[in-house]
């Protein structure tokens, strides 16, 4: 069994990077968390060979846009294909913004980061993508998120009474 099978549900996340000739790239993520409060960091996993992977270490700079659950659509489309042969914003309809602080651009969701990399280190297949985040968009802060167990399974957290 995948460790993505045992350990879930997961937020799902949208990851923008730019290439060194500033073409941005859009991928979907679960594998993130949260690392501090002051000053805020989170971190994500990622394969190397994801072509954001190779984004990521000629401009480390991303944006992580957290989806609502009406997004399941535009996770599975950024999740699908490889942005090597594909412009997947044009196939998922993505409504961009440019960020504030560095290259990548944000995406219209309840809320997105700028970071900047602090570290990337390889652990197992995958390497640990921490970065610091220098700008927040809150769009929405009660909104329900979108969940993800593995491959196209995705679901909506119920409150416990």
């Amino acid at each position: 069994m995948r460790i993505s099978e045992e350990i879930f549900p997961r937020m799902v996340c949208l990851i923008i990077s730019v290439n060194k000739e500033g073409k941005a790239n859009v991928m979907t993520a679960s594998f993130l968390m949260p690392v501090s409060f002051e000053p805020k960091y989170s971190a994500f996993s990622i394969s190397p060979k994801r072509y954001t992977f190779q984004n990521l270490k000629e401009v480390p700079e991303f944006t992580l846009n957290l989806l609502s659950k009406g997004m399941k659509k535009e996770a599975i489309i950024c999740g699908t294909y490889s942005g090597r042969e594909m412009d997947k914003f044009k196939k998922a309809n993505l409504i961009t913004e440019k960020s504030k602080t560095i290259s990548p651009p944000v995406i219209k969701c309840p809320i997105s980061f700028e970071c900047k990399i602090a570290e990337m280190k390889e652990y197992g297949d995958h390497f640990l993508v921490v970065g610091k985040i220098l700008e927040e968009w809150i769009r929405e802060q009660n909104f329900i998120p979108l969940l993800h167990k593995s491959g196209n399974i995705f679901m909506e957290p119920k409150v416990l009474e």
